[in-house]
């Protein structure tokens, strides 16, 4: 009888997979509008001195088609990494006001980034469409999410909201990312919706 309701459980998760690729991929693909090179966030920096493997050329830049299997695999670590990492601050963690890390159990936004992006790369995800990203949310303050290009579109993974959810359907400021052709160099983003975000609109 628990293998039957197991088997149910299992068809309707799979269903609910299914219909939301299905309405994702019929939406009006968006990439985000890029600009020039721009500065390196430093606590990047400093995570690339410690993890130089981590921020080496990406060459040649692959954009993945989005697949079921893809959606799948973006929404089981999405959920995963947010539902295992508890949110501190790196004030908490390590008693300094930015520190870039994997964590294990404890970690703030870019924490939680890192991990999607390391965990995704390993399932066979191009580290090209894997792009950490900062961001100003409304109240102005800092954040950090992973961004996942894709055929269909710019896809935020946000430890602040399990919905993976296109970049433009977000309401925060996207200030900058990871180049694609390069983990190490930082891209601005040239976001011009009409967002009111703290005091920098």
């Amino acid at each position: 009888m628990l293998k039957k309701y197991k088997l149910v459980i299992k068809t309707i998760l799979a269903i609910l997979v299914a219909a939301i690729f299905v309405n994702t991929a019929l939406a009006q693909p968006s990439q985000m509008p890029m600009l020039e090179r721009t500065s390196q966030p430093v606590g990047h920096y400093e995570f690339c001195q410690r993890y130089q493997s981590e921020c080496q050329p990406n060459l040649p830049a692959v954009v993945p088609t989005l697949t079921e299997d893809l959606w799948s695999q973006l929404i089981e670590v999405n959920g995963s990494v947010n539902t295992v990492i508890i949110p501190r601050t790196d004030e908490e963690i390590f008693g300094v006001a930015e520190r870039w890390a994997y964590p294990t159990k404890q970690g703030d936004c870019e924490d939680f980034a890192l991990l999607k992006q390391y965990m995704l790369q390993r399932a066979g995800v191009p580290r090209s469409a894997l792009l950490i990203t900062v961001l100003r949310q409304r109240n102005g303050a800092g954040h950090a999410v992973l961004t996942v290009r894709t055929s269909e579109g710019d896809f935020v993974l946000d430890n602040l909201d399990e919905r993976i959810l296109p970049w433009n359907e977000t309401d925060y400021l996207y200030l900058k990312r990871q180049s694609e052709l390069d983990s190490g160099k930082w891209i601005g983003i040239a976001d011009d919706r009409d967002i009111l975000v703290g005091s920098v609109r």
